[in-house]
């Protein structure tokens, strides 16, 4: 099918870097000998295939983007077939488009264009799968500190923003409602990047109680979360924090962070009290685990499943029962898994571990598949030949 997507969507870095000026200078020199080669003998239309060697969720709108302004830049056409629409899931080696153009046009765009799209793909499935493992829960992509520079940091909201889309079709899950910077809030219709407080501030501030007291003083319209961790009080600086603040607790304008890292426990357990929390709230999901990290999850140091249900259970207790649970560190797909079968309560996880894990797994592949219309590629990928029949092949979903 044609592209759909509009050429001005997003809007960002990726549409402008780096410009057609520059091409040459961050391209494979392989792709600018071939260029010249091309120019040199004549040119013809070559058409490319592009697939993955993983299923992946579609995430094409900042490749194709740049695609078009670079194009439009030099003075040629290109034609894009699309098989997939965005946020649709992908199998395995299947074309997710052909483009086809000027071989000289095309020739030296390949390792960018492959770029923009291989990681997005794979950061597009794991937003999904995440998002639809906890259908209740609402998701703050926070991986901006963990990107290799700004283009990543765009590329990587994006694709939790697809990813996102497809789980609130699929699933009816509230996935990704912002995230941390202003420049990419656009893909989740926010006008402003989310968050509140890092440790350091609560290291300034010299008391978890205090930071709070002065974020609220400072932006008394912004909702309250408070990260209880930092003194290894979790439990006690976040009832410290509800009583300080009982009308935005009674409102529901206050969250609790837990972010305690793997080197110990929360306030107030351990590994024999952690079985006895789940026990008394989802016995089903220790009955049920399966491997020594799934376990880990549950019961373990950091932010477990007992973690988020012993900061509930103690949150109740106090009467403070509307103030939310905000969960992060080390949330990815399979931590995700296992909090949605241990139905732990929490309200919103931020996460930046929706990035690809194994950067092997993002690599996009494009071959050339036929030359001025006459089919031919390299032996052993005669798959992605297109198909004799005018209908194109269907799309999954």
């Amino acid at each position: 099918m044609e592209s759909s997507i509009p050429s001005d969507a997003g809007g960002g870095i990726g549409v402008t870097w780096p410009p057609a000026e520059r091409i040459q200078a961050w391209t494979d020199s392989y792709f600018v000998r071939t260029r010249a080669i091309v120019q040199r003998f004549g040119d013809c239309r070559a058409t490319y295939a592009i697939f993955m060697r993983r299923p992946v969720v579609y995430a094409p709108r900042l490749a194709l983007n740049w695609l078009r302004a670079v194009a439009e830049t030099r003075g040629f056409e290109v034609t894009i077939e699309e098989t997939f629409r965005e946020s649709q899931w992908v199998g395995a080696g299947e074309p997710m488009m052909y483009l086809s153009g000027s071989m000289a046009g095309l020739a030296d765009l390949e390792t960018l264009f492959l770029q923009k799209l291989g990681a997005c793909g794979v950061a597009a499935y794991n937003a999904f799968t995440m998002s639809a493992e906890l259908p209740g829960v609402a998701f703050l992509a926070m991986d901006a500190r963990h990107c290799a520079g700004t283009e990543m940091a765009e590329l990587m909201a994006y694709a939790a923003s697809v990813g996102s889309s497809r789980a609130q079709r699929k699933a009816g899950a509230k996935g990704f409602i912002g995230n941390a910077t202003d420049a990419t809030a656009h893909f989740f219709g926010q006008d402003r990047g989310l968050g509140t407080m890092p440790h350091g501030l609560i290291g300034y501030a010299g008391s978890t109680l205090r930071a709070a007291e002065m974020f609220h003083e400072t932006f008394p319209d912004t909702p309250l979360t408070v990260l209880v961790d930092y003194f290894g009080q979790e439990i006690s600086d976040a009832l410290a924090v509800c009583r300080r603040f009982p009308e935005l607790a009674a409102e529901g304008r206050l969250n609790i962070r837990l972010d305690t890292h793997g080197g110990r426990f929360i306030e107030g357990l351990d590994t024999q009290k952690s079985y006895e929390v789940l026990e008394r709230y989802c016995p089903d999901a220790i009955r049920g685990y399966r491997s020594e990290t799934e376990l880990r999850f549950l019961i373990g140091t950091g932010v477990s499943a007992a973690a988020v249900w012993h900061t509930r259970e103690s949150l109740n207790a106090a009467g403070f029962d509307r103030v939310g649970i905000v969960a992060s560190s080390g949330f990815g797909p399979a931590k995700c898994r296992v909090m949605g079968y241990a139905r732990a309560p929490i309200d919103v996880i931020g996460t930046g571990s929706y990035l690809p894990d194994n950067w092997n797994e993002t690599y996009a592949t494009a071959d050339i598949i036929a030359y001025d219309g006459e089919p031919r590629v390299k032996v052993g990928r005669e798959f992605l030949l297109r198909r004799l029949e005018k209908d194109a092949p269907p799309s999954a979903d």
